[in-house]
């Protein structure tokens, strides 16, 4: 039953990260009513239920019969998917680090939706709003604070003490991103990479932000050569690079021992 409600409230919010990835990306408010992008006419409510108004009205608008992009109710079942597989693994791998309870699967929920937002901004139009990159480091920050309440036993120099290291490993894994951005002047990389880098050392920590940095490179890497190969882009072709940031992003907070134990067996060490 946990599963079919996860799922459910992910397609529920899938539709909501939809409107919040096309109005913050070009600094639009969130409240209003949503329309139809063509004819601009108010959608109703039965117009806007995730997947079975995009599949009742032929992915059309009822209004102007223009059609819709495929993409909405694709990243309404991608939302669903996802926070199935972050409850699953919030049950299962974070054990033994935060308490196993309501509060944690919230807590790890609401940053998949946040780098669901994040990922689809970045692919549809290359921007990752501030407004995501202050949520996540808002998240991060009330991870520090609840992790140091029950490991740290209520003891208020160590959560100061927490906080600091992950703004001091915010900036460490921040460094290789911000030194690209100021040798090519923000050509070969994003200002919002950059925040991005520090928002993930400040929440997974310096180790855990330098893995997932180094899977964002990895698989980078890799799609841009298999790219090339296939002449599907050029050198100059612009790849946005945050979606790789956030693959490193969440694959770090369920699996950082079996991505340590890749990456030692890779270099033998």
């Amino acid at each position: 039953m946990d599963f079919v409600l996860v799922a459910t409230s992910g397609l529920i919010f899938g539709s909501f990260f939809n409107v919040l990835v096309d109005r913050l990306s070009f600094g639009k408010t969130i409240l209003g009513r949503s329309n139809c992008e063509s004819c601009k006419h108010e959608l109703s409510w039965n117009d806007l239920i995730p997947v079975i108004s995009f599949i009742l009205l032929k992915g059309k608008c009822r209004y102007c019969k223009k059609s819709f992009s495929i993409q909405y109710p694709l990243s309404e079942v991608f939302t669903s998917v996802i926070f199935v597989l972050t409850w699953y693994l919030s049950n299962y791998f974070l054990l033994g680090f935060v308490r196993e309870d309501l509060f944690t699967h919230i807590l790890y929920l609401t940053t998949s939706g946040i780098l669901i937002v994040m990922l689809l901004a970045d692919l549809r139009y290359q921007i990752i709003p501030d407004e995501m990159q202050v949520a996540l480091g808002l998240i991060g920050l009330v991870k520090i604070l609840y992790v140091s309440y029950f490991i740290g036993g209520n003891n208020y120099i160590g959560i100061f003490t927490n906080i600091w290291s992950g703004i001091v490993s915010g900036a460490i894994v921040m460094a290789p991103l911000l030194l690209v951005f100021l040798i090519t002047k923000g050509r070969g990389m994003g200002f919002g990479d950059v925040k991005l880098t520090f928002v993930m050392g400040l929440f997974l920590g310096m180790w855990q932000g330098l893995g997932a940095l180094y899977i964002g490179f990895v698989t980078g890497g890799v799609v841009g050569a298999i790219l090339l190969l296939l002449k599907l882009g050029g050198r100059k072709t612009k790849i946005p690079f945050g979606p790789y940031l956030i693959l490193g992003f969440y694959l770090m907070i369920f699996f950082e021992q079996e991505v340590y134990l890749i990456v030692s067996r890779v270099y033998g060490f």
